[in-house]
């Protein structure tokens, strides 16, 4: 850590003395611009004000006082074990061999990291992050009195960056819990953690946003967005509202010099506490399932499907024998809401699907073919990794002016590229610079649906292709893989 002091922006020593004119005239200014006032640092029509304030900062320094002892310093250490490297072929005889070879054997140290909890349970019950706790070896806990523990890890969430750790001691303290659903955006809170390994740390901020996704920090991400400052070694401390209640566990920061940039990132409580507690009571997180891959209605994806934008999440695919297959949910559906909550994008329906226990049965509105309509989806037991998004690539395809060839689908090839009981044409070759290429698409890819239609022969693709009146949307419905997805391409 440098620490750089700023004495060289103030005037150095013997440039004004003591009892020159330029000082008797300065002193002189300050006397009648504090005279110049009533009683009262600024007047009393600013009394009140100044008076308010100080209440706001006494009570915000209380909070402080009463949520901090809670709040735990974690340096963990893991043991690393290095590769050995070979010698050089040239250096293989006994002479290089006996004085270097040593040096180059595999060796072991100890790797150490920083970070921050809170002790939620006076047991002595800690919530930190996954990538604090996770991986290491040996996890002390070191306490604001000076108290010291050696913890032991409960268990892991990788999938939002939770862990759980536990000491055992006496009058521990414990923070209170508050509502992450009923913060709002705007409101003030603060964060607390030892950032650079400097022990409690406090910095206040507001809101700036909540429910953000597509971090690319965990697989569920639904974070509270703050502006208070978070740096290296605030992960794992605790998000408060000036209740003094925790609201989320600071995760992550965006920065690009590795400081904050004022803006950080806190798991919500709600998902925090979900987590712990079903780590504590059987040692995993069970997250629902529908066997289904999504993807969010571009403006493109909403003119050919002649929706509004942002109307749902588009169903690319449905799995075989999924929950959602049994439950009537189909390929092409566009569902608007789930749980009796409005769905918006992809990541948030992934989120309520998962937070469900397995086994529920919930109500899902979706539009189909233009029409509206409810079913009740059992939300099955999510199989080690869920599929439930679309990949990330484009997939697209088509003929002749599209920049694409296609030819139909024989039984090795659908049996070597896992296109196996799949109707539809393949992409054999694709114009660099063409549209097809444009948008993602790449041999090896399979059509099955052109405009909604299904596929089965060059002469229907033609003929859908043909349909399309120059400029408008093509609507694709394309497979890669085990993945299905809808994909725009504009008629040139």
């Amino acid at each position: 850590m440098i620490v750089r002091r700023l004495h060289s922006v103030f005037p150095k020593p013997g440039f004004i003395r003591p009892g020159s004119g330029f000082l008797s005239l300065v002193f002189l200014g300050l006397t009648v611009f504090a005279l110049s006032f009533p009683s009262g640092a600024f007047g009393g029509e600013y009394d009140k004000e100044i008076e308010a304030m100080m209440r706001t900062s006494k009570a915000r320094a209380a909070i402080v006082r009463e949520i901090s002892a809670s709040v735990v310093n974690i340096s963990v250490e893991k043991n690393v074990k290095t590769q050995g490297t070979a010698l050089p072929e040239p250096f293989q005889d006994e002479f290089f061999r006996r004085f270097f070879q040593p040096r180059m054997n595999p060796r072991e140290f100890k790797q150490q990291g920083l970070g921050s909890g809170v002790i939620v349970d006076a047991s002595g019950i800690i919530l930190t992050n996954n990538h604090v706790a996770g991986d290491a070896d040996v996890i002390k806990v070191k306490l604001k009195d000076g108290r010291e523990f050696k913890a032991t890890l409960i268990g892991t969430d990788p999938s939002t960056d939770v862990a759980v750790i536990r000491i055992k001691g006496t009058n521990l303290p414990s923070a209170k819990l508050g509502s992450s659903d009923e913060i709002e955006v705007g409101e003030s809170v603060i964060a607390i953690g030892n950032p650079f390994g400097l022990e409690q740390t406090i910095t206040a901020g507001i809101v700036s946003a909540k429910g953000r996704s597509g971090v690319g920090v965990t697989d569920y991400e639904d974070f509270i967005q703050t502006d208070a400052s978070i740096n290296p070694g605030n992960s794992g401390g605790p998000l408060v509202n000036l209740r003094g209640e925790v609201v989320g566990i600071n995760t992550a920061i965006f920065s690009r010099s590795g400081g904050s940039q004022g803006i950080g990132f806190a798991i919500p409580i709600k998902m925090a506490s979900s987590v712990m507690k079903s780590l504590m009571e059987t040692g995993s997180v069970a997250r629902g399932f529908l066997g289904v891959v999504i993807q969010d209605i571009s403006p493109d994806l909403a003119e050919a499907l002649g929706v509004n934008p942002h109307s749902g999440v588009l169903i690319a695919q449905v799995g075989p024998d999924s929950p959602a297959k049994k439950s009537g949910i189909q390929d092409g559906d566009i569902i608007t809401a789930f749980n009796s909550k409005p769905v918006t994008n992809s990541n948030g329906l992934r989120y309520a699907v998962a937070e469900l226990k397995p086994g529920s049965k919930v109500p899902v509105e979706l539009i189909r073919e233009g029409k509206t309509m409810t079913l009740m989806a059992l939300v099955g037991n999510q199989p080690g990794k869920e599929v439930v998004k679309a990949p990330n690539g484009n997939n697209e395809k088509t003929t002749g002016i599209l920049g694409m060839t296609v030819a139909p689908l024989d039984q090795v090839q659908a049996k070597n590229l896992g296109y196996s009981g799949l109707n539809g044409l393949l992409v054999t070759q694709v114009a660099p610079g063409g549209p097809a290429f444009e948008v993602g698409i790449r041999q090896g890819v399979l059509i099955m649906e052109v405009n909604r239609k299904p596929i089965r022969s060059v002469s229907d693709f033609k003929r859908e292709v043909k349909k399309t009146p120059k400029g408008k949307k093509i609507l694709l419905l394309a497979r890669e893989g085990e993945n299905s997805r809808f994909l725009v391409i504009a008629k040139p």
